[in-house]
């Protein structure tokens, strides 16, 4: 939402509650203000639409509607993809709209989402380089190129999957090597220290690269030298990962998880595999490495797609297209 934010506000006046990681420029409001703001609607008669991603959220705009009597529509966006308790569903049950992210979340839903609305991911700092090989070279890295998987280093986000699925395949095929972006907490330390000792045990050290946690304005030009991403979480919420590399020209390899299955074509811009599953993550890894040539040809159709169905200003059209369509019923 944060990088949508700014396309929304060239579409529609908006304000955000809170002022927490808000870009510049976005207004923001208290509590107090927003209650002041909300007491007399729109010209016209219209309500305000307050747009809700979390329970607190929902907690705060139904107590401003029926205690404070905010002239509002809350709409309320669900991800999880997990049952929800009975108290959630209680509050998604008080919704005046109700929108999900991709065909996995709407499943655990017990009554229809009124639309789908995906994310997207900023074109414009997502993008592919004009030489992926000068991309690549410019990491530093061994090897003729290399397989990117981005995320917090726990088995949530399948590091092991791919570590594991990869170790055979980096034996018998020197150009390739994994490069782990994201940071390891001390809570997982051991669980990094296992995989590194898989690794080392199979001479591969120099091959699998956990370059740690790195600062948001080098990502766009990892994304970039990175042939494929692996995206191998064993449940995510959406996963924009998944986007951001097609954005950046790779090819992708992802689990059931997420949007991934709604986003990605099998055989065009990449492969997905159940979560969780060495072997079937391993097939198709020696799949795509078998031809590193088609990677480019994945990459454009990447590219193509994200740019069709999956940026922030679609996404951010969207979304304030329906917040109308619900001001008006």
């Amino acid at each position: 939402m944060l990088q949508t934010l700014p396309e929304a506000q060239k579409r529609i006046p908006l304000a955000v509650l809170g002022a927490h990681h808000v870009p510049p420029g976005v207004p923001t409001l208290r509590y107090r203000e927003f209650l002041h703001l909300c007491r007399e609607p729109l010209p016209g008669g219209l309500p305000r639409v307050f747009h809700a991603r979390r329970n607190d959220e929902m907690i705060q705009a139904l107590l401003a509607q029926r205690l404070f009597g905010a002239k509002i529509k809350i709409v309320f966006t669900s991800t999880a993809q997990r049952q929800h308790s009975s108290f959630t569903r209680w509050l998604i049950n008080q919704m005046d709209g109700l929108l999900t992210t991709c065909r996995a979340a709407a499943a655990y839903l017990d009554q229809p989402a009124d639309e789908l609305i995906p994310h997207g991911v900023d074109l414009d700092l997502y993008y592919p380089p004009a030489d992926q090989q000068a991309a690549w070279n410019a990491l530093g890295f061994p090897g003729k190129y290399g397989i990117g998987i981005f995320g917090r280093v726990r088995p949530q986000k399948g590091i092991d999957v791919l570590v594991e699925a990869a170790l055979p395949l980096l034996q018998t095929n020197p150009d390739p090597t994994v490069v782990v972006v994201g940071e390891t907490t001390p809570k997982f330390r051991a669980y990094q220290e296992g995989l590194r000792q898989k690794v080392a045990a199979a001479g591969l050290q120099n091959r699998v690269i956990f370059h740690g946690k790195r600062p948001g304005a080098e990502l766009p030009g990892l994304f970039q030298g990175m042939s494929l991403v692996a995206a191998l979480s064993r449940n995510e919420g959406f996963g924009l990962t998944v986007l951001e590399a097609m954005a950046s020209g790779c090819a992708v390899l992802a689990s059931h998880a997420g949007a991934w299955q709604d986003i990605i074509t099998e055989g065009l811009h990449g492969f997905t595999v159940p979560c969780g599953d060495i072997p079937a993550t391993r097939a198709k890894l020696a799949k795509l490495l078998s031809d590193p040539q088609q990677l480019p040809l994945m990459a454009v159709a990447g590219r193509q797609h994200v740019e069709a169905h999956y940026s922030v200003a679609a996404e951010a059209a969207a979304l304030t297209n329906y917040y109308r369509r619900l001001q008006q019923s």
